[in-house]
């Protein structure tokens, strides 16, 4: 498992995240939303999540 040092992140039960810094460990991740229109930063998901 490697740092993704352009990919920050602080949810500590992802599977993604790396154990000892706010960084994900993938190569890319998938941004979406569940809403119709989203107008604030509440309005949008992280679609690559998976819980630990």
């Amino acid at each position: 498992m490697e740092v993704n040092k352009s990919i920050k992140c602080s949810i500590e039960n992802c599977k993604y995240k790396y154990p000892s810094e706010d960084y994900c460990t993938l190569s890319q991740i998938k941004i979406g939303t569940h809403e119709a229109n989203p107008t604030v930063i509440e309005c949008t998901d992280c679609e690559s999540f998976e819980l630990k």
